[in-house]
């Protein structure tokens, strides 16, 4: 490991906070706080912590001797001053005398002492660093210092490559306890340039930033070189697994991604029997060499479900992950996922029954569903309540991978004991870092709104991401869709719904970004016109194509994926009121709507027994691509009206907007006991409604 320290950029970024007030002390803090941060084999999520003893004024304009450390759970990737919260050292300091605190005592006293009282909570580790003397504190979880101590002779592996440089603290959980004990040990050696955390982490201090952080990056590079020596093979394959591939049957190719993530979403998901509502979870997946040579192992389910890397991990992870079987048959590989996720959820329940009971029954279950999967010749999927969450799991997932590989390279992979475990993910401290609150409507659910770079549909996405959902926008002009798929934080997807590959392939990409498929909204569409008697083939045909058959399209492929998750779905269809009441010279376009509106109460019939809810939307005169500027002008003019009189012509008199047909989606969605319905969304055409 290189480092990263450039005196230049350090000297850069003193001087550009030092223009908003933030000292220097401050300013080199968060320089190298930065650069711990932006590596992955460091820091990862919201893990670690660093801190700096310097003086600052309080709120009385006293200088006062303070500890800036991290806030809880902040990214030190991209950490600002402010994330940095100043507490009073001396204050800290006197708790060392206590005998014992508790870790709500521990946080008041925290909180009552910071500079700010509106700063965030200061790490759960504040008092190791401020029990220690050194003016600079750095603390990663590094990959390579956790391969090297995660053994059941970790302690003694330590000692052998760091000598008398680096003091060795045995387990202890987070908090006072632990920063009573680093302290001790460091002074017992007070030559010492850290301290490592057995099955924790390393901790590396100096009297500068530049002196900490060098010495992190060394007695991670020493690490690294120990892992390098002594190496033997791991991980004998089970029996090879053919290649992922397209089709795939027993004893052919293994299910492709696309075909596999729905199913292990549907797995993963907890159904409510009374009403029949799923609370699914967002994936995503990860593959490559050593992701491969770790999940293909023979003995997988030993060294993957040994337990976490470090306790930091548990709270985004669980403490082992669900190990399933290879994709080699859709229909077996749906059962034996479904019974391994069941099993799964099972071990859990009971692993927090003994140790709540243990814990005096105090402790409320969180959701017994799992953060990772692994799957045999695919890779590894991170699981989450949304798609940041899944990627977190699937980064710390990663990271895992690397350790228990290195670790078993060397000796043997050893996590900390199952009740250590209980107790972190337990641990109030550590859920305040996720900061979780009550999920919004379309929290954990996938939708993909077709003609999403238009006026309604750029309408739709918004809505529904504005509740929770995660977010396709597919669309012929990809600029528009990325534009919208921006604004939401999706995915864009190029995709001509009249190309039943360009579909196809558009449904995989999203079943291979997010798992699968819960709500599709069947948007796009044009306008044709002309008298019903006099068009052309051609164009009547080009219509059905856009305004018919493209529906079947999206919505066959939608249904594919919903029955791979046997979650449920819901299929949403713009209409249109030409489905109701035709126009004249618009038959070319109300004939294919009007086959859409049955094609959507054919879903309807059909699916319902397995939980797939069909509706439409009916809506008129809303401003965007259907409806011009020019056309709005011309059909004004012909009926003697002005523009504004045109689009407010309905019973209600005022003008009906993109985003009032976007709420009219979302209602059918949340509307759950709701199926082969009709909304209709014009301002009151009474010869529009359905009768």
């Amino acid at each position: 490991m290189q480092s990263r320290f450039v005196k230049a950029d350090a000297e850069a970024m003193v001087a550009r906070y030092g223009e908003a007030g933030v000292s220097r002390d401050l300013a080199l803090r968060v320089y190298t706080t930065r650069l711990l941060g932006a590596d992955p084999r460091l820091v990862l999520h919201g893990g670690g912590n660093t801190s700096v003893k310097t003086r600052t004024g309080d709120l009385m304009g006293r200088e006062v001797e303070v500890l800036c450390v991290k806030g809880s759970g902040a990214d030190m990737a991209a950490i600002e001053p402010a994330g940095l919260p100043a507490v009073r050292l001396a204050e800290l300091r006197e708790l060392r005398a206590r005998e014992a605190l508790s870790d709500e005592d521990m946080v008041r006293l925290q909180r009552a002492n910071l500079i700010d009282p509106m700063a965030p909570n200061p790490s759960v580790e504040t008092l190791l660093h401020a029990f220690l003397p050194h003016k600079f504190v750095d603390h990663t979880h590094s990959t390579a210092v956790l391969s090297l101590i995660d053994q059941p002779d970790g302690e003694a592996r330590a000692a052998e490559v760091y000598g008398s440089r680096m003091g060795i603290v045995p387990y202890i959980m987070p908090g006072f306890s632990l920063a009573k004990k680093a302290a001790e040990i460091y002074e017992a050696n007070t030559a010492a340039h850290g301290l490592i955390l057995h099955k924790h982490g390393i901790f590396t201090f100096g009297d500068s930033a530049q002196e900490a952080y060098e010495r992190m990056i060394e007695m991670v590079t020493l690490a690294e070189a120990a892992l390098r020596r002594g190496r033997h093979a791991v991980f004998a394959s089970a029996p090879a697994l053919p290649s992922a591939a397209s089709g795939g049957g027993k004893g052919e190719a293994l299910l492709r991604l696309a075909e596999a993530a729905p199913i292990v979403r549907g797995a993963c998901a907890l159904k409510d029997t009374a009403s029949g509502a799923h609370r699914r979870l967002i994936l995503e997946f990860r593959s490559g060499d050593a992701i491969l040579n770790f999940v293909n192992g023979a003995d997988v389910k030993r060294y993957a479900t040994a337990g976490v890397v470090t306790p930091d991990h548990t709270i985004r992870t669980k403490n082992w992950p669900l190990v399933v079987e290879a994709p080699q048959n859709g229909e077996e590989f749906a059962a034996s996922t479904t019974a391994a996720a069941a099993a799964f959820m099972e071990n859990y329940r009971r692993y927090f029954a003994r140790h709540n009971a243990r814990c005096g029954g105090i402790k409320t279950m969180l959701d017994p569903l799992p953060r990772v999967a692994l799957v045999p010749g695919l890779g590894l999927f991170g699981l989450g309540r949304s798609k940041k969450e899944a990627r977190i799991a699937a980064d710390l997932a990663e990271a895992a991978v690397e350790t228990i590989t290195d670790a078993e390279a060397v000796g043997r992979f050893e996590s900390i004991s199952e009740a250590d475990m209980f107790d972190c993910e337990y641990w109030s401290l550590e859920q305040a870092k996720l900061g979780q609150g009550r999920d919004k409507p379309l929290a954990r659910r996938i939708v993909a709104v077709t003609g999403g770079g238009g006026a309604i549909g750029a309408a739709i996405a918004r809505a529904f991401a504005a509740e929770g959902a995660e977010v396709a926008v597919l669309d012929r002009d990809l600029a528009s869709a990325k534009a919208v798929a921006q604004s939401v934080k999706g995915l864009a997807i190029a995709c001509d719904v009249t190309d039943a590959l360009q579909v196809q392939a558009a449904f995989d990409r999203i079943a291979e970004t997010y798992g699968g498929l819960d709500i599709l909204a069947s948007n796009a569409g044009a306008a044709f016109t002309g008298k019903i008697g006099e068009v052309s083939d051609a164009v009547l045909r080009q219509s059905f194509e856009l305004n018919f058959f493209a529906h079947q399209h999206v919505a066959q492929n939608a249904v594919r994926i919903m029955l791979a998750q046997q979650t449920g779905g819901c299929l949403l269809f713009n209409v249109s009121k030409q489905a109701l009441n035709p126009g004249a010279d618009f038959g070319p376009y109300g004939v294919p709507k009007a086959a859409t509106l049955a094609l959507m109460r054919q879903y309807a019939l059909d699916y319902g027994p397995v939980g797939i809810r069909a509706n439409a939307v009916n809506a008129d005169r809303i401003r965007g691509g259907l409806l011009s500027p020019d056309m709005i002008a011309a059909r004004a003019k012909a009926r003697g009206v002005s523009e504004a009189d045109y689009m407010g012509g309905n019973l209600l008199g005022r003008e009906v907007t993109a985003g009032d047909v976007a709420q009219a989606f979302l209602q059918l969605v949340l509307a759950r006991n709701t199926t082969a319905a009709i909304a209709t969304v014009d301002g009151g055409n009474i010869a529009a409604a359905p009768r």
